[in-house]
């Protein structure tokens, strides 16, 4: 790291610092910084064990998942899907290979997808969706291989 004389070097020391950490850290994006994905990752503490409320989850979930422009979610679309999938196979007991941190992450992404009242709203043109995207891209990236375990699943015989 560089560093540079000022009449507080410390300042600087930790300004530099805090923006290298800010730019490694998978919360860098601000959809995942701001209020309603926190208020989205409460939530699917408080769903999980929820029948009720996860079967309400899925169903405004796989409605509002129809609804969007599929280009804003990129090669992450089929994994929206996939989540979707997962989240209706494990409240029907299907599948119960999930582990309970996977299954958290997936829950609040589909509550994040869901709240229309997130950090970019969803009526907002041609950007409305950037950030729900974002949630989705992060929570794949973190629960990849539980998607990818639930894909192999659903294909093979039961």
């Amino acid at each position: 790291m560089k560093e540079v004389k000022t009449k507080s070097g410390t300042k600087t020391k930790a300004r530099l610092r805090r923006r290298n950490i800010e730019g490694l850290s998978p919360y860098s994006k601000p959809a995942l910084r701001s209020e309603a994905f926190a208020r989205a990752l409460n939530d699917a503490k408080s769903c999980i064990d929820d029948r009720d409320r996860l079967q309400t989850l899925f169903n405004e979930a796989a409605r509002k998942a129809a609804a969007v422009p599929r280009d804003s979610f990129k090669e992450y679309w089929p994994y929206l899907q996939t989540m979707l999938r997962l989240v209706r196979a494990h409240h029907r007991e299907e599948y119960g290979q999930v582990t309970p941190d996977s299954l958290l992450w997936i829950i609040a992404a589909l509550n994040y997808l869901v709240d229309p009242f997130d950090l970019i709203p969803d009526k907002t043109p041609f950007l409305g969706f950037i950030d729900d995207a974002a949630v989705v891209e992060f929570v794949v990236d973190r629960t990849r291989q539980t998607l990818d375990d639930f894909m192999t699943w659903e294909t093979g015989p039961r």
